[in-house]
């Protein structure tokens, strides 16, 4: 018998994309979302190479998505007097397209939610696997029964925490900490993305990173992980203070670790796990392409096998661990914030060579070829 209701934890990329194939595909998805609504604004991510905007293409968004496309700034590097200190271009590994995750998350929910089941602000509170199906009991709704449940809820996620183990198995730090928030309209309106650099902290409107042992976060308090971001940011010189006021006005904000999710496998029994909470690559990875291709290839081996999980799995699994492991990476804090004024200086030496345009263009065409190495079967 076809596997055709599936549950999908979390409703940001990778599940409302999951939920667009599986329709497309003749499956009956029901997505879970412990925020009570769409989370708006968060940081732009991108899309590079024919494998990430074909998928887009088929799904017929990409146009859509252009249109919402944002504007990558110049780089500019400044010490505690503002004065500029080094450079990048606008496009330095930048992507085909570049869109707000929050945009791109509602573009996905759009195309998904007329025929889609949708309960936001609930959450997964236990899992029973039997011989036909998998029992769900959850915060607030009803108990129910699914053929199928995948976790799509990032880096943290419950689904994985509960059918596969807890976090600390599979979570690699990268020794550092991130904060993205949304900054007031006057420093949308700078023309260039200004980063001011202390030994082991970035500041730079809209993105923090700091170097930090692991921390413990109450991710049900933003409020006491906005006075964490501001302890770390003590004393800090340039306009820092006036960026941590708006850390602490900021609707839109997320404090997360730069870390890596690595696991012997990404489905067990009547599970799966897609995007970041299957190979979660932190800051600077390319989670959000790998999260959009997955999804195609998860629904379309899972329609190949006429819902046979037992067989479509084990494809998917050959298919996406050794394309999506090709993306990750955990080094971005060596980048972003170094630990040393003297490593502050050799990165802003580097950049004179990283900004040339020989140097960006072959950096973009190892990223692109990175993206690309995957063969997308027609699942039609």
């Amino acid at each position: 018998m076809m596997n055709k209701n599936i549950l999908i934890s979390g409703a940001s990329v990778a599940g409302p994309a999951l939920a667009f194939w599986l329709r497309r595909f003749g499956f009956s998805p029901t997505v879970v979302e412990r925020a009570e609504t769409l989370r708006e604004g968060g940081a732009a991510v991108d899309f590079r190479g024919p494998a990430h905007l074909g998928v887009l293409s088929r799904m017929g968004l990409l146009e859509e998505i252009r249109q919402r496309r944002t504007s990558p700034k110049p780089w500019v590097f400044v010490d505690e007097r503002g004065r500029r200190r080094a450079g990048l271009p606008a496009d330095f590994a930048g992507g085909d397209v570049e869109i707000l995750r929050g945009d791109l998350s509602r573009v996905l929910y759009e195309a998904t939610r007329d025929d889609t089941e949708y309960l936001f602000g609930d959450r997964i509170t236990g899992i029973a696997e039997t011989p036909h199906g998998v029992h769900v009991t959850f915060q607030r709704a009803t108990p129910r029964t699914f053929d199928l449940v995948i976790g799509a809820d990032g880096m943290h996620s419950g689904v994985r925490s509960l059918a596969f183990g807890p976090e600390e198995r599979y979570s690699r730090y990268g020794g550092a900490y991130f904060a993205s928030f949304n900054v007031p309209a006057y420093w949308q309106d700078e023309p260039n993305l200004l980063v001011y650099n202390e030994p082991g902290r970035m500041v730079s409107p809209g993105l923090l990173v700091f170097r930090t042992p692991p921390l413990h976060l109450d991710r049900a308090d933003p409020a006491g992980q906005k006075e964490i971001v501001a302890g770390a940011y003590a004393g800090a010189g340039w306009r820092t203070a006036e960026i941590i006021e708006a850390v602490r006005a900021a609707s839109e904000f997320y404090l997360d670790s730069i870390s890596m999710v690595r696991l012997p496998r990404i489905t067990s029994g009547r599970f799966a796990l897609l995007g970041d909470a299957a190979h979660g690559a932190g800051l600077g990875g390319m989670g959000t392409g790998a999260s959009v291709v997955g999804a195609y290839v998860l629904a379309g081996e899972l329609a190949a096998a006429a819902g046979d999980h037992t067989t479509a799995f084990p494809a998917y699994e050959e298919i996406m661990v050794p394309y999506a492991r090709r993306g990750q990476g955990i080094g971005a804090a060596n980048f972003l914030a170094p630990a040393t004024r003297g490593r502050i200086r050799q990165r802003n030496l580097m950049t004179l060579l990283l900004g040339s345009g020989p140097m960006t263009r072959m950096i973009g065409r190892m990223d692109r070829k990175i993206a690309s190495n995957i063969t997308l079967k027609d699942y039609s």
